[in-house]
């Protein structure tokens, strides 16, 4: 299956679909411009560009719940919906996105080079599965060497028993990895060794530890119960 995704951005307003078309673009997904519900569910229905996840603002029409459903209905194949969070107009609205299974929550005023790590985990979800323990966003500096690779990135987030890091040259699956950082509220560096679990260009690469030193896997333990 390729790593190549089709977007449908389904905004109000230009500056935020433009912004988020950029980003996709760079990282060479496509994308589906949408200014309107009728837009956004034709686009959904297209058979010559099936679309991979659907971005959407709720206030693109009178009913929330009543929009997503409608897209929903409309598409050619099943299709993840996440929503731009300030378009949710009432807490009340929650417990139908929360029905409709709605998959998260995407800030439209987020930078260019913060989009694509915030829609990794939908575009890519298979690869964030890959855990078994919960996961914690925090975006920590990691320095990593592999051989002659000597590199620092930023964590995407972090779990008890792995990391992933954002990167556009990840290293090839089953590398084995020493990482160093230093968690939030922390004074001495982690260091550990891993291995990739998985990796893929557009979104990065995550890493299994198999030893931490010293008492770091009770600090990371501590850290990503305190940040759930």
């Amino acid at each position: 299956m390729s790593s190549t995704k089709t977007i449908l951005i389904a905004h109000r307003q230009a500056p935020v679909r433009e912004r988020f078309a950029a980003a996709l673009a760079d990282a060479r997904h496509a994308f589906v411009l949408a200014a309107s519900g009728e837009e956004a569910r034709r686009a959904a229905a297209d058979p010559a560009a099936p679309i991979s996840l659907a971005l959407v603002d709720l206030g693109l029409e009178p009913h929330a719940a009543g929009f997503v459903r409608a897209l929903r209905e409309a598409a050619i194949r099943p299709i993840p919906v996440a929503v731009f969070s300030g378009t949710v107009a009432s807490a009340a609205d929650i417990p139908d996105l929360v029905a409709l299974q709605v998959v998260g929550y995407v800030n439209e005023h987020a930078t260019t080079a913060q989009i694509l790590p915030a829609l990794a985990p939908h575009l890519f979800p298979d690869n964030f599965d890959r855990r078994t323990s919960p996961r914690v966003a925090l975006g920590v500096a990691v320095s990593y060497r592999a051989g002659a690779t000597i590199a620092v990135a930023r964590a995407l987030n972090i779990g008890k028993g792995g990391l992933a890091i954002r990167t556009m040259t990840p290293l090839a699956a089953d590398t084995v990895v020493r990482l160093k950082f230093r968690l939030p509220g922390q004074s001495v560096d982690i260091e550990a060794s891993g291995r990739v679990a998985w990796s893929d260009r557009k979104v990065g690469m995550g890493i299994q530890f198999e030893a931490i030193e010293g008492d770091g896997q009770q600090v990371i333990d501590d850290v990503v119960e305190t940040y759930r």
